[in-house]
């Protein structure tokens, strides 16, 4: 498939600078500069947001560095924007760019709480901890308007079943009345993931995201309605966040955090290259030292994916950041991240046949 890619501009509200093809495209087009005209690109970049008939919602794993074996992810794409996501090259399977396209052409599934009622009923489920929101937020800004996170949510507390959240939105405070009733069975946790306290990085890296400030506020407020919370330092990028991560853990730990956790930047596929754009228009001065940190810690690559290493890395680098956030975790008294994941599946119920009326208490 054929597609123009945009050279590298700014778009206001984007993480992404360009719109590769994905690597599964036969064919991408390249910009080049004769010197005697250019187009002038738009400011902005339009939205478009399109149902996916999604045959099931429950997606299962096997590996051994995301502690938990199932999955509900309510939509595909996502514009928060952030340019590190590692889930933007799941976008080439629909055939289209992990840039620009994962931003503005997103997917959601209008079908979602019906296809868990369904997949919960069946007599061979069984019942372990869901996690929702792990490959593109659920608590996106399309989230707000169409509310699948929520009318799955809704499912879960009806069935008791645990379900263990991640975001970086704010609009999860909408649903603390589910999540409090949950919570009261020990049958939920959330994670606020937080890379930065600085509103200049988190504006470029992450642009649609909520602020550091606001991510607090949530942990605070989670906190205080009795829903365990706890952070997730994500990603960590050397010689741009990396000084900020014992600062990261002590603001989350003064707002009610109980848990952490951290993940070195990965940049699996086209991820690596929209990454190399963004340092190049927001750190020209540093960029080569960054992506040497990266390769240090990569095994000389951009990235490796071996389980066991890709979340933190390896190497002398690595070995700090790991002993770093260590002794600061400590010193706060934070469990660690994979405690989160011990939640009760014992009262679980299968839906019945009043699944149906379910009222999703917008």
């Amino acid at each position: 498939m054929a597609r123009r890619f945009v050279g590298h501009q700014s778009f206001k509200g984007r993480g992404a600078a360009s719109n590769p093809a994905g690597r599964f495209d036969a064919l991408s087009i390249e910009p080049t500069d004769d010197g005697w005209y250019r187009d002038e690109g738009p400011e902005s970049l339009n939205e478009t947001v399109m149902p996916d008939q999604a045959r099931g919602i429950i997606t299962t794993n096997d590996s051994p560095d995301v502690g938990f074996d199932s999955s509900i992810n309510p939509y595909r794409g996502c514009s928060h924007g952030c340019v590190y996501c590692f889930a933007r090259p799941s976008h080439a399977y629909l055939g289209l760019s992990p840039g620009l396209d994962f931003e503005t052409k997103l997917f959601y599934k209008a079908e979602a709480a019906s296809l868990l009622e369904a997949e919960l009923g069946k007599p061979t489920y069984r019942c372990k901890p869901i996690a929702l929101g792990i490959n593109t937020d659920g608590y996106q800004p399309v989230e707000k308007r169409l509310g699948i996170t929520r009318s799955i949510l809704a499912v879960l507390a009806r069935c008791r079943h645990p379900v263990h959240i991640v975001t970086e939105s704010a609009l999860i405070i909408r649903d603390i009345d589910l999540l409090a009733d949950l919570a009261q069975d020990r049958l939920t946790s959330v994670t606020l993931s937080i890379t930065s306290l600085t509103d200049e990085i988190k504006r470029t890296l992450e642009p649609r995201a909520a602020s550091p400030e606001a991510r607090l506020r949530v942990i605070r407020q989670l906190a205080q309605a009795g829903i365990p919370v706890g952070v997730l330092v994500a990603p960590v990028i050397p010689a741009v966040t990396d000084h900020e991560l014992e600062d990261i853990l002590a603001a989350a730990s003064e707002a009610g955090a109980s848990s952490a956790g951290y993940i070195l930047l990965r940049l699996p596929y086209e991820v690596k290259t929209l990454f190399r754009e963004w340092l190049d228009m927001h750190y020209p001065d540093r960029a080569r030292h960054v992506m040497s940190l990266i390769n240090q810690a990569r095994g000389g690559k951009d990235y490796d994916a071996r389980f066991g290493q890709r979340m933190v890395g390896t190497g002398p680098y690595a070995e700090l950041l790991r002993t770093r956030f260590e002794l600061a975790a400590r010193r706060l008294g934070l469990s660690p991240a994979s405690d989160r994941h011990v939640l009760d599946t014992s009262k679980f119920r299968a839906p019945g046949p009043a699944a149906s009326q379910l009222t999703l208490e917008f």
